[in-house]
């Protein structure tokens, strides 16, 4: 069992770093869109605020809320290691098919329909009906921010956006360009931040409901918080492979959120990162798992809004819309597979 927990450890850390390079346009696609930095000097840029989330999330918030969330999506009853590992395969499989496709899918939600998949195939839900595995009141509110969190960062996107071009209306349009490109570094770093807390607490959560698991096998029976105190070193690397993975890029999907959903100016990347930072810290602050994804996808067409409506390429968004809805039916149905594989080894 402890090497299955092990197995379990270091493919939660692969897909982290997977998040990190499938998300790593979330960060960066406006700020290399608008050449206020190198695609290089763009992902070092990320990874450093991804990383540094931790000290944020440790020192100033002192807890990590969405990993304690993301731990208890499935009833304790219904988790078992095999469920885990099961999950955890399937997210890593929808992550990598929507990476090869440049699609800019979720990976909170690909890991919570792995969770909830494999749960309900160790249940017997799929062939016996019903089976009481989902905890409610943590998932609801997630599966609800697939619709708010973009909503949310547009219309923030829509009013910063309107207020900056109202203060600088006057401004010179050379001297504006070049303050708005220096911003950009910081509403870049904002948003990284919140990113790399929201998203490298996912992984905490799923591993702390293996490590919970495991220790109860044992006779230690463990709440998250005390988790986190006896295994610091998971939310240490949580942070730091998102980080990493952050640092190989993602090109294809840097393209996609760059410059297929609508032309972005150094102004508008400025608000459309704030937009995102403001709400991925406000969800935080509520212990919501939430799509980076979704939410930086929404700031961008609250900005292309702010021009004309036909400014966004609403083609493109239906499409990317389409990719968020079907993300947790398929990866559950990935994870009840791969759990009764998983089941004929373990």
């Amino acid at each position: 069992m402890l090497t299955l927990l092990i197995v379990i450890i270091i493919l939660a850390f692969v897909f982290d770093f997977i998040n990190g390079f499938h998300d790593a346009a979330n960060s960066i696609a406006t700020i290399v869109s608008t050449k206020v930095l190198t695609p290089f000097q763009a992902v070092l840029w990320a990874a450093l605020f991804n990383f540094a989330a931790f000290f944020i999330a440790k020192y100033i918030f002192k807890e990590f809320g969405i990993g304690n969330t993301v731990a208890k999506w499935v009833n304790p009853q219904f988790i078992t290691l095999q469920v885990v590992l099961a999950g955890i395969i399937a997210a890593i499989t929808w992550n990598l098919i929507t990476w090869w496709f440049g699609i800019p899918s979720s990976s909170s939600h690909t890991l919570m329909g792995g969770f909830i998949g494999a749960a309900l195939a160790n249940a017997g839900a799929f062939s016996k009906g019903h089976v009481d595995v989902i905890n409610y009141a943590k998932v609801v509110p997630t599966f609800l921010f697939i619709f708010f969190a973009p909503l949310i960062g547009m219309l923030i996107a829509f009013f910063i956006t309107i207020l900056i071009v109202h203060v600088c209306k006057r401004a010179n349009p050379y001297k504006a360009e070049g303050w708005f490109k220096r911003l950009q570094l910081v509403s870049s770093a904002a948003f990284s931040l919140g990113h790399g807390s929201n998203d490298s607490q996912k992984v905490m959560g799923i591993i702390g409901a293996a490590i919970i698991y495991y220790e109860g096998t044992l006779g230690h029976k463990l709440n998250f918080n005390e988790f986190v105190n006896q295994y610091s070193w998971v939310p240490f690397c949580s942070f730091l492979c998102i980080g990493l993975g952050t640092m190989s890029g993602g090109w294809k999907i840097v393209k996609t959120m760059g410059t297929k959903i609508t032309k972005v100016t150094p102004l508008e990347g400025v608000a459309a990162e704030t937009a995102g930072a403001i709400t991925l810290f406000l969800t935080e602050h509520f212990k919501i798992p939430v799509s980076t994804t979704h939410t930086i996808t929404g700031s961008i067409m609250g900005v292309g809004a702010t021009k004309r409506l036909s400014a966004v390429r609403w083609g493109v968004t239906v499409n990317l819309l389409w990719a968020w809805i079907v993300t947790i039916p398929i990866s559950a149905i990935l994870a009840s597979l791969a759990f009764y594989i998983v089941r004929l080894f373990f």
